[in-house]
């Protein structure tokens, strides 16, 4: 099952409506079944030996599914670039342990082998609420509220990602865009990376990605993201997700302006990378900043740019 998915707009206001905060971690579906703890991301794969601290999740119930987000807190605030240190891999459990995550749940879509999808979100959420998340340390229920607009200023005061606000009589669409809506206080989008150019003074290290998002022909070249790569951690991450992927031919549907393109290794277009950004203009990202790979994404996932209007 995928995760159903919400449509970036405006705050909706008015009675039937439910609000959430927009948590910047890392979506997954939280499958507990036959004494096994699977969390799987929006492709399928599981994840579970990143997070080792959810590995109890059957104390809550032995057959459970539940959608939720893994967030990491930076200085207080849930930051998805540190949560990008956790995701690369299998995860001892004194690591975890020392810099632990929180699974923030949102809902619940089985219980007891009962498929719940088709009811009410209110109705999830009740049953929800009735479950005993504390028995696992690092699982917390993700605060439902009334007032979108408060929460909304509340998130920006506190510098979080946004809300996210839902229909209360909706059912759960898996992998479909229906009754929720994104309200966001930043630009960010996932791209594919296509290739990256070395720093002048060491070759060894990466000074831009050059990345893309499908196009009507292919890949479509959207930018060239130079801010946030300085990092040593960064930099171990690119490479190992990047080394072997090579390639002689560059993978976008047209050549590259060489302001761009001079010296570019090309790879191919497998790896999936969240940006951050000012808007776009002729199709490019504006001041694009890398805020970490998305292992839990492939390139079949990402969107492309809006049609423009008219």
């Amino acid at each position: 099952m995928q995760p159903m998915l919400a449509t970036p707009g405006a705050l909706p206001t008015g009675p039937g409506w439910v609000y959430e905060v927009k948590w910047d971690g890392m979506r997954l579906l939280a499958d507990v079944r036959d004494g096994l703890v699977r969390l799987l991301t929006r492709g399928g794969r599981d994840v579970a030996g990143s997070f080792p601290e959810l590995a109890r999740l059957d104390a809550v119930a032995p057959d459970l599914l539940l959608d939720g987000e893994v967030v990491l807190l930076d200085r207080g605030v849930p930051s998805f670039t540190a949560l990008t240190e956790r995701i690369h891999g299998a995860v001892s459990p004194a690591r975890a342990a020392a810099r632990p995550v929180t699974f923030m749940v949102s809902d619940v879509l089985r219980l007891y082998g009962v498929d719940l999808t088709a009811r009410p979100l209110e109705e999830r959420r009740g049953t929800l609420e009735r479950l005993d998340l504390t028995r696992v340390p690092a699982v917390s229920l993700s605060p439902s509220y009334t007032d979108g607009s408060a929460l909304l200023a509340a998130t920006a005061q506190r510098g979080m990602e946004g809300i996210v606000a839902k229909r209360a009589d909706s059912p759960y669409t898996p992998g479909r865009r229906t009754a929720w809506i994104e309200v966001t206080h930043r630009l960010t989008r996932t791209c594919v990376v296509g290739g990256w150019r070395p720093e002048r003074s060491n070759p060894t290290r990466i000074a831009a990605l050059l990345v893309g998002v499908p196009g009507r022909d292919g890949l479509r070249f959207a930018g060239r993201v130079t801010a946030g790569l300085a990092g040593d951690a960064v930099q171990r991450i690119l490479h190992g997700a990047l080394d072997g992927l090579t390639t002689v031919a560059p993978p976008f549907d047209e050549p590259l302006p060489r302001v761009d393109g001079a010296g570019a290794r090309w790879c191919e277009p497998l790896v999936v990378a969240e940006v951050a950004h000012a808007g776009t203009e002729g199709g490019r990202l504006l001041r694009p900043e890398f805020r970490g790979l998305r292992d839990d994404l492939d390139p079949a996932d990402v969107d492309p740019f809006p049609a423009p209007a008219g």
